[in-house]
């Protein structure tokens, strides 16, 4: 298994059911429940994957074209059984356009591709979900 460096971020709570995410590079993100504008941990893996995923096809395609429009729809349904909650039907929508002529006849003929090969080879983010990884828990400090 070949190891590349770690990724981190810290969570810290604002207040009740309230975080921000930081980044070692400085970034921000706010999370929390669906009462407000806030992401919930729900919507960023769903924007985790199609963000990956976005990039990867970003990075194929703009080789030949850079696109006039890239924007995409990453939804998938949330369910409680025998396995506990979890999100099923996981489904990335993408919506493509390119400039006309040879650069973008290009970047089209390779557009289905790249979203294979980021599904099913690069895209970190949904590979992790699609093979499945565990999540080991540590306390590091607890109240006496």
């Amino acid at each position: 298994m070949e190891s590349t460096a770690r990724r981190e971020i810290t969570l810290s709570r604002v207040r009740k059911a309230r975080y921000v995410a930081r980044n070692r590079r400085g970034g921000e993100l706010e999370l929390g429940e669906t009462e407000d504008e806030a992401f919930t941990p729900i919507e960023l893996l769903l924007a985790g994957i199609a963000g990956c995923m976005a990039i990867d096809v970003d990075y194929i395609t703009s080789k030949r074209a850079e696109p006039e429009q890239l924007d995409l729809r990453m939804s998938g349904n949330k369910i409680r059984d025998e396995l506990g909650n979890r999100i099923v039907d996981l489904l990335l929508e993408l919506d493509a356009t390119f400039p006309a002529g040879e650069g973008g006849d290009a970047a089209r003929e390779v557009l289905a591709s790249a979203v294979d090969r980021s599904r099913d080879r690069i895209c970190t983010v949904s590979r992790t979900v699609t093979v499945g990884s565990p999540v080991s828990t540590r306390i590091a400090a607890a109240d006496d």
